[in-house]
């Protein structure tokens, strides 16, 4: 029997996974959580021998890192703090995962972004990474059906490279946009 060719096949998580580029052993902290799925694939990279927090700034956002992480039977620590002001140890983390596709730190006021972006820094190991993962904006016909122009979300727009190299990040890049998410990255120095 034939299946649908349009249909997605296999993990749908794996292109998140694969752009953190998370491993076993590795401490990660999750600034937001507007997609529990997504997180908890990543969370279960770490496996027994390393550690995920989810840091999120409301309780809804708690509820999705819980039941994602629920489903996928992972374990994920789960912080309620705002991006600015993290509950966690100076350079514990070797990965940080900023999921704004629900625009948790486009829609702050640009006066805020530069102290959540230095929290990022200040949690990161020497050497660790940043992944800021957002929406991409629709093209092609799906464009064309929306009646408004949305303003380019902040991780394809030149403020999130800016910002993140501005506050403590070197080496700051656009890794993909694919599927409708895009994946931004800095490395934080070693020295």
């Amino acid at each position: 029997m034939l299946g649908n060719p349009f249909t997605r096949r296999g993990d749908p998580y794996l292109l998140a996974v694969s752009m953190t580029g998370v491993k076993m052993g590795d401490r990660v902290v999750f600034v937001g959580c507007a997609h529990g799925g997504r997180l908890a694939a990543v969370a279960a990279r770490v496996g027994l021998s390393g550690r995920a927090v989810a840091v999120v700034p409301d309780e809804r956002s708690a509820a999705l890192a819980r039941k994602g992480a629920e489903q996928a039977g992972v374990l994920v620590e789960i912080e309620l703090a705002p991006p600015a002001r993290m509950p966690l140890d100076d350079d514990g983390a070797d990965l940080v995962v900023v999921d704004d596709t629900s625009g948790l730190i486009g829609n702050m006021p640009a006066s805020e972004r530069p102290a959540a972006i230095r929290e990022m820094a200040r949690v990161l190991r020497p050497g660790g990474r940043v992944v800021l993962l957002g929406a991409v904006p629709p093209s092609g016909l799906a464009r064309v059906m929306t009646r408004a122009t949305p303003a380019p979300p902040f991780a394809t727009s030149a403020e999130a490279h800016a910002a993140l190299a501005a506050n403590g990040f070197n080496l700051v890049r656009t890794l993909a946009e694919r599927d409708g998410l895009a994946f931004v990255e800095g490395i934080k120095p070693r020295t």
